[in-house]
């Protein structure tokens, strides 16, 4: 079976260059050198505005708003894995990077089932844990398989490529790369042998009926 798969990155740092771009080459290079093919794209300095539930998506197919959340869309569509990386901002993720995936989630109606995810955080110090948890949430309510390392998915740095100096945390990239890589790869055997798992049909339910 000829395996052809790619990975979207997306780098929620205001920084080309910053800390947490040095944990996402860390994963490019495992993906590269494992034959996956890669798109690395900056998000976190870019101009996106939150959803505003209007529930035009439905309609057209794309959110109403016209910016990068659109260009994601078929890209991650394409994509068998999506890469979310964020640096910590008061133990959250990076507000910019939150517009971005609440729409682009919501307004893309693609099936992401089997699509594996991964979340990598950077700080200086603190907040990793509560941010790593809410950037996974996104796949865990899609149907994506989470990939995980050998510790949680998070560097650490203060001044631009102090990352660098994160050994253990380096090594936390390369070792959640080569987890994601073995996922991606028998997913993709196991789509073709059995195909994707059986769906019903959805049950939604508000708390007051």
């Amino acid at each position: 079976m000829q395996q052809n798969l790619k990975v979207l990155m997306l780098n929620g740092s205001p920084r080309a260059n910053g800390n947490t771009s040095v944990a996402l080459k860390e994963m490019e290079q495992v993906f590269k050198d494992n034959g996956i093919k890669t798109e690395i794209i900056l998000v976190g300095n870019k101009d996106i505005r939150g959803c505003i539930a209007c529930g035009s998506c439905y309609e057209k197919g794309k959110c109403v708003f016209n910016d990068m959340v659109n260009e994601l869309a078929p890209k991650f569509e394409e994509a068998d894995g999506l890469v979310v990386a964020s640096p910590v901002y008061y133990a959250s993720a990076n507000a910019t990077l939150i517009a971005c995936l609440d729409r682009l989630f919501y307004s893309s109606h693609f099936d992401k089932t089997m699509k594996v995810g991964a979340s990598v955080v950077c700080a200086r110090r603190g907040g990793c844990s509560a941010t790593f948890d809410e950037l996974n949430k996104y796949f865990t309510i899609s149907g994506m398989p989470v990939a995980s390392s050998q510790y949680w998915n998070s560097i650490h740095g203060r001044m631009p490529g102090e990352s660098e100096q994160d050994g253990e945390g380096k090594q936390t990239m390369r070792t959640l790369a080569r987890n994601m890589t073995f996922l991606m790869k028998s997913i993709a055997l196991g789509k073709e042998q059995f195909g994707l798992p059986e769906k019903e049909e959805r049950i939604a339910t508000h708390f007051i009926r």
